[in-house]
């Protein structure tokens, strides 16, 4: 770590009713303590909508709701003007009264089956499945997957405090694809979205995440934005500034007929599209994709990788992928030093343990990443190296902004984890392969 750690800062919502204001709400981060002199990490809306985050210092005495929506104004302006489609969206709350309006229209959200896969983390878990059963989305399921439980905390909870709500599905092979696949084969929803047992979901973002499918038939999957709930940690900061889990403010659709010019490697940088922590999939699109791969993601020797393979597959199925800032979750980003060194190997592992998944399951595509390899490893490369460069002290704001260096020794264990990626995936796949054999 730096040997100036950073100190803990708060995080916070503000709510405005314009880019100058005023202020409509100013809030702690859902669950959080109060704001506290220091500091100030906020998430930035207008009307409701997440429109783009800023850090300030408030100093003590001083209102904090109006130090950060100067800086708020500054920022949003800095974003430029708006055409009159983005001013009428903005200007549209997200208090949605207009849920009926939208069915007439036949443009209502599709009926989603929620699931989240889980191990042994009860508490976590009734954190996400009260923000989960708070949703504005008026036809869901929830789904929990207990993924090879060693107790029955799980079970207990689930079908004790949520009976009746939240449907319990036991899946007893380790590894998260297997039991993103598990999920996949219970749900009845038209969309199947997809959250980790350490978020707190905003109340609108399973509308956000799937009336998008409504309007476009030929849509296979649509991600969202991931902020930290908390960072209070050296770790926590260290990883929010170097991006996070975050894709920014601004809409985006990646579309397989038409790639885009600004991304040469496409679709082999899935990373960019969104994250397993906020995905959701027509579930017809995955199904007819194969689904995930069972040999990648945490719990398997390959550590991770199982939603870049799946934005993929659902990808060379022809489908068209969205990416989409109002669907928001909070994120609980792991807290000790330790976490972060599995975390930055288990990147590098599940980037190229994703990838040897798609050769070895869509070889037709091996033309089109060979030809991208060159590019794909100066570019990981250049990622890795770039979080080492020594800068001002600082803290998070904007993705990618490396206000705090990077230790040389996790862009190591990052590469240490590509180069260990595909054998992972190699045992993951035996594994898989004697599993079936056994029953």
């Amino acid at each position: 770590m730096s040997s100036r750690a950073p100190r803990p800062i708060s995080v916070a919502e503000l709510d405005l009713d314009a880019p100058e204001g005023p202020v409509l709400a100013f809030r702690p981060a859902p669950g959080g303590p109060p704001v506290e002199p220091g500091e100030v990490y906020t998430l930035v809306r207008l009307r409701g909508r997440p429109a783009a985050t800023v850090v300030g210092t408030v100093a003590e005495g001083e209102d904090p709701a109006e130090v950060l929506a100067a800086l708020a104004g500054r920022r949003l302006a800095q974003a430029g003007p708006r055409t009159d489609a983005e001013r009428l969206a903005a200007a549209r709350p997200l208090a949605r009264p207009d849920l009926l309006a939208r069915a007439r229209r036949g443009l209502a959200p599709p009926r989603a089956s929620v699931v989240v896969a889980t191990r042994e983390r009860p508490g976590q878990l009734a954190r996400a499945l009260d923000s989960l059963l708070a949703q504005d989305h008026p036809d869901h399921e929830l789904i929990v997957v207990d993924n090879a439980p060693r107790t029955t905390d799980t079970h207990d909870l689930v079908t004790g405090k949520y009976a009746d709500r939240v449907r319990y599905v036991r899946e007893d092979t380790p590894g998260l694809a297997v039991a993103h696949n598990t999920g996949l084969a219970a749900a009845d929803g038209t969309v199947v979205a997809f959250t980790d047992d350490d978020v707190i979901a905003d109340p609108h973002w399973l509308t956000a995440l799937t009336e998008p499918f409504a309007a476009d038939p030929g849509l296979g999957c649509v991600t969202g934005l991931i902020l930290p709930a908390r960072l209070r940690t050296p770790a926590q900061i260290l990883l929010e500034s170097h991006g996070g889990f975050a894709k920014g403010f601004a809409p985006r659709v990646y579309d397989p007929a038409e790639p885009p010019a600004d991304e040469p490697l496409f679709p082999f940088t899935a990373g960019s599209f969104g994250s397993g922590a906020n995905m959701a999939f027509r579930t017809a699109a995955l199904r007819e994709a194969g689904g995930f791969d069972p040999a990648t993601g945490t719990g398997t020797a390959a550590r991770g990788g199982d939603d870049l393979y799946a934005f993929v597959a659902v990808l060379s199925a022809g489908f068209r992928l969205r990416y989409t800032a109002e669907a928001l979750v909070w994120h609980h980003h792991r807290d000790t030093w330790q976490d972060l060194r599995n975390q930055a190997y288990g990147y590098g592992a599940g980037l190229t343990a994703y990838l040897t998944a798609t050769l070895v399951r869509r070889p037709r595509l091996l033309p089109a990443l060979l030809a991208r390899v060159p590019r794909g490893l100066a570019h990981a490369r250049t990622i890795t190296a770039r979080r080492g460069e020594t800068s001002e002290g600082g803290v998070p704001g904007e993705h990618g902004t490396h206000h705090h260096p990077w230790p040389r020794s996790l862009s190591r264990l990052e590469r240490r984890g590509m180069l260990f990626g595909p054998i992972g995936y190699a045992k993951a796949r035996a594994r898989a392969r004697r599993g079936r054999t056994a029953r």
